[in-house]
């Protein structure tokens, strides 16, 4: 009699992986897709045992907003108020990039998860502690949010990246003399031929500018 197969023990389901899974689900397929009986699929259990770890489908969003947030870097409290807000924004950058789909879920949130209420008391910190008034300090939070996201937006919209994409489209896409009656419109297309385009170059101009009027701001 030959002994039974070992079975594997079953990875248990926590509320930290119920959060990833639904994630990497609405990374792939968008937030439309994400509903807890895909979700438990993904998990390999009935969508019922989910409610074990978030009490709803809104608790289960505002989890994956919170851990999102808990991914952007927290800026260095002794920092210089410019490299921080420079830090979080690039790493803001980056994270909503991965994570696109977040940006409006993060704006209508009513509550603040812990790694939020972290995030946004570091930044306030970090501001206040440079000289802004409180005021200002809520107002330069949200000029460098609302040019972070309008960025991530823009980025994960726009149909190339390189110069070398450009190229590959130009050619087809011009037409230029059925654009003629929209010279602007052919002169920045010629202009795209022959600018090293970077997006990265384009966020950290953006970002110089505004951090240059947060800085009239602070010493006015």
């Amino acid at each position: 009699m030959t002994a039974p197969e070992a079975i594997s023990p079953r990875t248990p389901l926590t509320k930290q992986r119920v959060l990833e899974a639904a994630i990497e689900l609405v990374d792939r397929q968008g937030l439309g897709a994400l509903t807890m009986r895909r979700l438990g699929s993904a998990l390999g259990v009935e969508a019922m045992s989910l409610y074990k770890h978030v009490a709803s489908k809104e608790a289960l969003l505002h989890g994956m907003v919170d851990r999102v947030i808990g991914q952007i870097a927290i800026p260095d409290e002794a920092a210089p108020w410019r490299d921080a807000m420079t830090q979080r924004a690039a790493s803001a950058r980056a994270v909503l990039g991965r994570h696109a789909w977040v940006i409006g879920l993060m704006e209508a949130e009513s509550s603040a998860g812990p790694n939020s209420m972290r995030y946004v008391n570091a930044i306030i910190g970090s501001l206040r502690a440079a000289g802004f008034a409180m005021e200002d300090a809520g107002r330069a939070f949200m000029v460098l949010d609302s040019y972070v996201y309008g960025h991530v937006i823009q980025e994960s919209s726009f149909p190339f990246a390189t110069p070398e994409e450009i190229t590959e489209t130009a050619a087809t896409a011009l037409e230029l003399e059925a654009l003629s009656a929209f010279p602007n419109l052919v002169a920045m297309y010629e202009h795209a031929l022959t600018y090293e385009h970077s997006l990265d170059a384009q966020f950290e101009f953006g970002l110089e500018l505004v951090l240059d009027g947060l800085e009239r701001l602070r010493s006015g």
